[in-house]
Parts: C-alpha cells; structure tokens; sequence
C-alpha cells in the first residue's frame, strides 16, 4: 500500500478520496473509486473492527477456547465482511460501473459479473 503523500501526488486534483490499487497488472489503466469521505470513514471503522475480531478470534484458539465459540465468532466476521463488500459492491455499481457505460465502456459488465460470483462464493 501507498502512503497517502503519495497517494495525493498520483491522484487527479478534485479525486483524492479515491483509493488506487497497487495490485494492477500490467497494463491495466488507473482507476480510482469515488467514495466520499463518509463512506470511506464508515468502510475503514468496519474494518477495524474486523481487524479487532480476528485478533480476538487469535486469542480464543490461544486460550483453548471450545471450538463452537471460536466458529461462531468466525461467522460474525464473516457476515462482517460480506457488509463491507455490499457496501463497496453497491457504490462500485451506483458510480464506477454507470460512468464507464455510460463512456461506452461495455466490458465492464463483465469484470461487474467477474466480481459478483467472487462475492457469493
């Protein structure tokens, strides 16, 4: 991950919420998401919280804990999660996919379709 001094500097002016992923292959353009600064508050205080979940999850398995407990602190995380992809999912389609067809850029239903069965797995 990027710094964010350097994520301004690689950032168009008037897009600086935007995140870049430093996973892009090669030849792949540069993109940037849209999301306000609400929402990117909100997606990072959850997953904070994810983070905090997992570390405890770590120390239940540490403490011998009974593994019915440790499974079901494992699908809170999990449902926790899933929020936090629709939460991306549906800002994803209400911005990025709508501009790029609306620039006549098509395959981006395909990449969209790519995504969602990612997620449903």
């Amino acid at each position: 991950m990027i710094a964010q001094t350097e994520l301004k500097e690689k950032v168009p002016a008037g897009n600086d919420a935007g995140l870049r992923s430093d996973a892009c292959a090669e030849g792949c353009s540069e993109r940037h998401s849209h999301h306000s600064s609400q929402t990117k508050n909100n997606l990072i205080t959850r997953l904070n919280r994810i983070e905090g979940q997992i570390r405890g999850v770590k120390g239940l398995i540490e403490k011998d804990t009974y593994c019915d407990d440790v499974l079901n602190q494992i699908a809170a995380i999990q449902a926790a999660l899933n929020g936090v992809g629709k939460l991306l999912l549906e800002g994803h389609m209400r911005s990025c996919v709508v501009e790029r067809i609306e620039s006549g850029e098509y395959e981006v239903i395909d990449e969209l379709l790519v995504t969602v069965k990612k997620l449903m797995k």
